[in-house]
């Protein structure tokens, strides 16, 4: 538990520190495309609300259904989400909500439910204890691509 309570305050951390750090992006930088297949720094946020999304599947569907499979194509879910072509405060805005819903979920989350598990693709399935560190550590390292904190 004390793994989780980490990764639960390093959220609470991000939710609180970085929206702000977003927001200070020139419009420009934030849209920004190195090469028409990498993502801009808007795309990027845009990943980590997917990959919000998807986790946030993930924790809630293994509470109630058997190792459910849960898988999904990262560039096609940033393609037909089209952040590129949105407004980057709602982009912005829109990936605050949805991480401080996903912390209220793991405040109120269960631990018995935490060894719960998904397959996600992989050789075997993880638990909800090891997606919930995992989205923490994805969502730090791309986190830092984007801005400095």
């Amino acid at each position: 538990m004390v793994m989780l309570t980490q990764a639960i305050e390093r959220l609470r951390f991000f939710c609180d520190t970085i929206p702000g750090l977003l927001a200070q992006i020139d419009e420009l930088d934030f849209s920004y495309k190195p090469h028409a297949a990498k993502w801009s720094k808007k795309e990027v946020v845009g990943h980590l609300i997917d990959s919000a999304t998807n986790n946030h599947h993930r924790w809630v569907r293994a509470q109630f259904e058997e190792q459910p499979h849960i898988v999904y194509n990262q560039n096609q879910w940033n393609a037909c989400n089209y952040y590129q072509q949105m407004d980057s405060r709602q982009v912005i805005a829109f990936w605050l909500a949805y991480n401080r819903q996903l912390l209220a979920l793991l405040r109120l989350m269960p631990e018995a439910a935490l060894a719960r598990e998904v397959n996600t693709g992989g050789a075997s399935c993880v638990t909800i204890a090891f997606l919930v560190n995992d989205y923490v550590v994805h969502l730090e390292h791309h986190l830092r691509q984007i801005v400095e904190y």
